[in-house]
């Protein structure tokens, strides 16, 4: 069959082998997928740099510059439960996967006319269209690797992915301060068109691996399957998924005050005196921090004891304790706690999702959409940040962040009280984990068709 020819999607109401894709089936997949996880790291953390760069550069206000925040978490909010979601549930991963990057790649190269003309405007513009490719990444990438293999390993897949998305976030940072604006202006704005040049042609060589690479396609169907043999053997009409709406509240709440915390932390760095060049240097540890306890975390989920629900609630309501120490402390102090605030984000989110998908049976995929959609907090908490530290300082502005953590333990509280039953049925399932047992039923109706087959043969040949 040729590389044209081959058929690279599959409906959504077929059951196939990917509901009992085992841990060494599944690996190759999602280190393919992983790879995403990196570059959008890296464009992550380059937002956080640019963001407070751009405020010297273009002479903007702090609330001016979470204006390219909102215009790539506003592509969040629009793509996943609109077209993005649609072209999951239409086409598949694979397609959704090549989706993004292309959308991506032509998000980079808008850069280039936006460095030209140092519009921020096109920037804000560059960056919306880089939010819509990442989203649509994002809104295949997150349920593929929460789905991909053994439900009891999902946290601990979607996690580590997330440590290597970390690694991105940290790289970019220190990239930002050395190369980009380690000269001036003009040519550290032409530094970053360069960079986004080459990340937009590396886009393309991964829509070329996704295009060859074989992939597991899973279905809503697949996923209606395990959820029967689970336990959950209905999970009821979509209205009626209670777990998963207060999962996308969460994460929505979450990732608001992630993103703040992130965007404006060298504006608090400044603020408790450290030079511009030092402060992107701790943001390059904090970040550091990041993914390397998400590394951690995910080992840690390993171990029966460390149920993610546990996990979820305790790094989250660190979140909080830390970010309240920040604001009330100066220097140095306040500093190292902001890092720690940074570094106990780092289960969150894949937490949240994972255990939000829990349950979902044939409404993964829009559930997935959902989730990825919730994103679009970080569109609403930093312009509502950039406000408070134009007006009363950075210090001050950690207390919008602190109510995202507040409000998004409402979920952690659910699972553990009242949805922990689940939850616990998820972790404790031996499905995926070993090959399945009915491969000998599949080999009797192998061999009930072969017998039919020559029953047939032998009936033409007495004819």
């Amino acid at each position: 069959m040729g590389l044209w020819s081959r058929k690279i999607t599959v409906s959504d109401d077929v059951v196939t082998s990917a509901a009992h894709l085992t841990l060494r089936q599944s690996i190759i997949p999602n280190l393919l997928v992983t790879i995403l996880f990196f570059l959008w790291g890296f464009a992550y953390g380059l937002l956080d740099v640019l963001n407070s760069h751009f405020q010297s550069e273009l002479n903007i206000s702090a609330s001016m510059a979470s204006g390219l925040s909102a215009a790539y978490f506003g592509a969040y909010f629009i793509c996943p439960p609109t077209i993005s979601g649609w072209i999951l549930r239409r086409f598949g991963f694979r397609v959704t996967f090549m989706t993004g990057l292309g959308v991506f790649a032509v998000g980079c190269l808008l850069f280039w006319p936006s460095g030209v003309y140092r519009s921020f405007g096109g920037f804000c513009g560059s960056m919306f269209v880089v939010g819509s490719g990442l989203s649509t990444l994002e809104t295949a990438a997150d349920p593929f690797l929460s789905i991909c293999g053994p439900p009891r390993y999902s946290e601990i897949r979607l996690n580590l992915a997330q440590a290597v998305q970390g690694v991105g976030s940290f790289v970019a940072p220190l990239l930002a301060s050395r190369v980009f604006f380690a000269t001036v202006s003009a040519d550290g704005l032409k530094n970053v068109q360069w960079v986004y040049l080459g990340v937009a042609g590396f886009d393309v060589l991964l829509i070329i691996l996704f295009l060859l690479a074989p992939m597991p396609e899973i279905t809503d169907a697949d996923m209606h399957v395990q959820e029967s043999e689970i336990g959950e053997y209905d999970p009821g009409p979509f209205r009626k998924q209670h777990n998963l709406f207060l999962a996308v509240w969460s994460q929505f709440c979450y990732v608001g005050a992630q993103v703040a915390v992130a965007n404006y932390f060298i504006n608090f760095c400044l603020e408790a005196g450290r030079d511009k060049a030092t402060s992107s240097d701790l943001l390059a540890v904090g970040q550091g921090l990041y993914a390397f306890n998400r590394f951690v975390g995910g080992g840690l989920l390993v171990i029966p004891w460390f149920k993610p629900r546990y996990m979820l609630a305790t790094y989250l309501g660190l979140c909080f304790i830390f970010i309240v120490a920040a604001m009330n402390t100066t220097g140095t102090t306040s500093i190292a706690m902001l890092c720690l605030v940074l570094c106990f984000e780092s289960l969150c989110f894949a937490t949240i999702f994972t255990l939000g998908l829990r349950g979902l049976g044939r409404h993964t995929k829009i559930g997935g959409s959902l989730l990825v959609a919730a994103i679009s907090g970080g569109m609403v908490f930093p312009p509502m940040t950039g406000a408070v530290v134009d007006r009363h300082g950075a210090h001050a502005a950690m207390a919008i962040p602190m109510m995202g953590y507040i409000l998004a333990w409402i979920y952690p509280l659910y699972v553990n009280i009242w949805k922990r039953d689940t939850m616990d049925a998820h972790r404790a399932t031996k499905v995926g984990l070993e090959p399945v047992v009915d491969n000998d039923k599949a080999l009797q109706l192998e061999a009930q068709t072969s017998r039919a087959e020559n029953v047939d043969d032998h009936v033409d040949r007495t004819k």
